[in-house]
């Protein structure tokens, strides 16, 4: 299976803990994720397997989008609910207009101090370890990040929901508790679900306990090929010469194409299965970036 499965993750389970159940099924195939999925949070995970696990770096920088719930007058260690308390403040009577105002002003690139909990590495070691070993541990500098939209609404007393549009690299976490200080108090995320990942949607993902009963049944379950996943991309198609040529690494093949102009495209059989992705050069026309094995 040369695939990516779609996975609505459920609370409880790391995004890890998923790929292993899968991956148990499908030996000696790889397989990997697209987009880390904190423990408690729920939602879309794409799963990719065999071959496809070298789309990764073709489709990893798609916007994403979330809708969660942030808990106002509470701040947690890590951000999040399953953090300890380590502040606490007054919540401020909060308008919609008031809500309106700090969407706008977290619309757009904005700077973001990333989680103490979180895997970026520092001397090699990502900080969420050496958080939980309780070694203390300095903030990671702030980071650019674009929110290509905001929606904030009051859901009671103490919360407010969100939806998000975001570029890659975005926290809900830290726009969890940047939002709240900027209403005048502290916050955290209280939960969140993924709806979208790049070209991907929730309404495609099934259960993972679903996915896995089908695949110990011996069927395949719903997924998307590696063509579909790169539809976005421009396609050349090649006959059989010519990627038999490219599979025995005949560099100079790609001399007879006319690719597409300064963007990457994808090299399909007659039969529409992807062979391989390549981009245009200066030097020479095209070269290769991944030839796939299917």
């Amino acid at each position: 299976m040369n695939a990516i499965v779609l996975v609505d993750k459920p609370a409880g389970i790391t995004s890890a803990e998923v790929v292993r159940r899968i991956k148990a099924l499908v030996k000696p195939a790889r397989v990997g994720h697209l987009g880390t999925l904190d423990p408690f949070a729920t939602g879309l995970l794409p799963i990719m397997i065999g071959e496809a696990t070298k789309l990764a770096p073709f489709i990893e920088s798609g916007d994403k989008e979330y809708e969660g719930t942030i808990r106002l007058g509470v701040e947690t260690d890590t951000l999040d609910r399953e953090g300890e308390e380590v502040a606490t403040a007054a919540i401020p009577q909060i308008e919609q207009a008031r809500l309106d105002e700090v969407a706008a002003q977290f619309t757009g690139e904005v700077q973001q101090v990333p989680p103490v909990f979180s895997a970026i590495k520092r001397e090699g070691v990502p900080l969420y370890k050496r958080a939980r070993r309780g070694e203390e541990v300095e903030p990671p500098p702030p980071r650019t990040v674009t929110i290509k939209s905001l929606e904030l609404e009051l859901a009671g007393d103490d919360s407010i929901t969100f939806r998000l549009v975001c570029g890659t690299g975005t926290y809900a976490r830290s726009l969890a508790r940047d939002v709240a200080i900027a209403l005048g108090t502290v916050g955290h995320l209280c939960s969140l679900r993924r709806t979208r990942n790049g070209i991907f949607s929730i309404e495609d993902a099934s259960p993972v306990d679903v996915i896995v009963a089908a695949m110990r049944e011996g069927s395949n379950p719903k997924s998307v090929s590696l063509c579909e996943a790169l539809a976005e991309m421009p396609a050349v198609r090649i006959d059989a010469v010519l990627e038999n040529r490219l599979r025995n690494g005949d560099s100079r093949a790609l001399d007879t194409l006319v690719p597409p102009e300064g963007v990457p495209f994808r090299l399909v059989d007659a039969q529409g299965e992807l062979v391989a992705v390549a981009r245009p050069t200066s030097r020479v026309t095209a070269v290769i970036e991944r030839i796939f094995n299917v």
